[in-house]
């Protein structure tokens, strides 16, 4: 859940969309790359830590100081950078990836079909999946694939991220939701809202694919937990195939806002985990986004911390292979701050330095030879 604005009950209705309406434009000519880069491994033993660090409200004011100035924190290095790059911008964030990379980590970019002022709870806009599939918004999408070539280091890409919400404008929920698709010969059933999400999901990859940006590795990032909770809003129903996805990912969140409840770590990952993996037998897992705020009202960041550091590396868990923890300090519409960082007290800095510290967090990405 992108932090900035609490999450309630949308009342936008939903529409009625027919796929069929939507035929999709023909892909351009595929592009070969022509500079091979070093690539990522998953790997064997561990998984790769990393931050999304508080880079400014369009979460992408990315900076080398910045960056240092968190590892100097922590005590470690990282293995995996975020930011995010919002198709509002129209721009591919050139200068970020190459400022992660250059740091030694690999950029991992939230790509949001979003337009301004990105804030959620808002329903549909001019960048809508239904858009994106008849082919409106191509000329960017292309030019964002080049630009991806061009940088030709590996990078990891979550295109519109926790789709089983309800919050973003790609949610499932504005694209027919639930309502079972015309074929009733289909067994089990298939439901608009996700499968229009699929549809837009493998459309974006294609066309980035066919320009010749094999270095993009592409996560499907839900919510833990669906919201609304039904059949059709499960993880299983917006899978868009194997062959479009590299990582399988999900974002485990502890109590965010004053009116949430304070809860354990384990019970938010375990089940959500256990529905990932069975989605494909061998894909690598990534917690995208996990963290929590500081509330020693209802709870105690710090134990927290640690224990959410000892459930994933348990081997029950041996598919995770990266986490990225959320830090960042925001306020809220009530004038009240939400304070994920992990310096948020002195307790908490301590509980996540010595916890990160455990070799099983591997502080720099394995390249293939």
């Amino acid at each position: 859940m992108r932090p900035g604005v609490v999450i309630g009950l949308p009342t936008v209705a939903l529409l009625a969309l027919c796929l069929a309406a939507c035929p999709s434009p023909r892909l351009p000519p595929k592009i070969e790359r022509t500079n091979k880069a070093h690539e990522l491994i998953v790997p064997t033993r561990g998984a790769y830590s990393g931050a999304y660090i508080d880079f400014g409200e369009r979460e992408d004011s990315v900076t080398l100081e910045a960056i240092e100035d968190f590892e100097k924190l922590i005590g470690r290095r990282q293995a995996i950078v975020a930011s995010s790059s919002y198709w509002g911008e129209q721009t591919f964030p050139a200068e970020n990836v190459r400022i992660v990379a250059r740091s030694g980590a690999v950029p991992l970019i939230f790509w949001s079909p979003w337009d301004r002022p990105y804030k959620e709870n808002l329903g549909l806009d001019q960048y809508s999946l239904t858009s994106i599939l008849a082919g409106k918004h191509d000329t960017y999408i292309d030019r964002w694939g080049d630009e991806a070539r061009e940088f030709g280091e590996p990078m990891i890409v979550s295109f519109a991220n926790e789709p089983n919400g309800n919050w973003f404008p790609w949610s499932g929920s504005f694209y027919g939701g639930g309502r079972v698709m015309p074929n009733t010969e289909l067994e089990p059933p298939r439901y608009e809202g996700p499968e229009t999400f699929k549809r837009a999901y493998r459309y974006v990859v294609d066309r980035v694919r066919a320009r010749g940006a094999r270095n993009v590795k592409w996560v499907l990032h839900l919510m833990n937990y669906p919201y609304p909770t039904d059949l059709w809003n499960q993880a299983d129903q917006y899978y868009p195939g194997s062959e479009y996805c590299d990582w399988l990912g999900l974002s485990v969140y502890g109590a965010q806002y004053a009116k949430d409840k304070w809860g354990q770590f384990t019970p938010l990952f375990d089940w959500p985990y256990r529905q990932l993996c069975q989605l494909d037998p061998s894909k690598p897992i990534m917690a995208v986004e996990w963290g929590v705020a500081e509330a020693k009202d209802k709870g105690s960041k710090a134990a927290w911390i640690r224990e959410a550091f000892d459930a994933m590396k348990d081997p029950r868990y041996e598919r995770l292979k990266a986490i990225v923890f959320w830090h960042e300090r925001w306020q809220n519409e009530d004038s009240s701050y939400s304070n994920l960082r992990v310096n948020s007290s002195a307790e908490s800095l301590q509980a996540y330095r010595e916890s990160v510290a455990d070799p099983h967090w591997l502080e720099r990405p394995i390249w293939k030879p």
